[in-house]
């Protein structure tokens, strides 16, 4: 291997005082498309604010090493964290260990009157992440759309007279974006 063209790039990087902003990965899962719109938006916020953030589904990920710090969401449906959460987090525990983690779940307990609803779904959630400590873990309500829903789920959903249509705050979405990088511990100032 030829190492001449990337020492070349180095050097003219340092010479000319660049400094590359830190890389973000927002990894999530998503089966219905709900988290994976949350996941692109916090993305764009991050990248609006300086960073280099790529955003993907967390299945496809093969080196969350090669980031600064580290997103993940994930949704969550009948009390169960949905999709490969504990899958990635077992998986790449050691680059996950070495870098600044948040988190975010998407669900529709902040739809009910009771705020202990929330708090056992963070539970849930923090228990699929473990034993990541993320620096921050929030909940955002999701979109139901009936017509994603699979026969039986829409089912169960119509009897439990369940909220149908899109919760998702897109403003509480870019507020918590943007304040990530000081709870991550990274700047995209030089």
């Amino acid at each position: 291997m030829d190492i001449l063209p990337l020492y070349s790039l180095l050097l003219s990087i340092f010479e000319k005082g660049t400094v590359m902003s830190p890389r973000i990965l927002v990894a999530y899962a998503s089966v219905h498309g709900s988290t994976a719109g949350v996941a692109e938006a916090i993305g764009k916020a991050l990248q609006i604010e300086g960073y280099s953030v790529d955003i993907a589904p967390m299945k496809t990920v093969s080196s969350p090493g090669d980031y600064d710090s580290i997103v993940i969401g994930a949704p969550v449906y009948m009390g169960k964290v949905v999709g490969d959460v504990k899958k990635f987090v077992v998986k790449h525990r050691d680059a996950l260990a070495r870098v600044p983690v948040a988190a975010f779940c998407i669900g529709v307990a902040p739809l009910g009157k009771d705020p202990g609803d929330v708090d056992t779904i963070m539970n849930i959630f923090r228990t699929a992440l473990a034993p990541l400590e993320p620096v921050d873990v929030t909940m955002f309500a999701g979109k139901i759309d009936m017509e994603k829903l699979p026969f039986m789920h829409k089912w169960i959903w119509k009897k439990m007279d369940g909220p149908v249509g899109d919760f998702r705050d897109w403003e509480a979405i870019g507020v918590w974006a943007r304040e990530l990088p000081r709870k991550l511990g990274i700047s995209a100032e030089p």
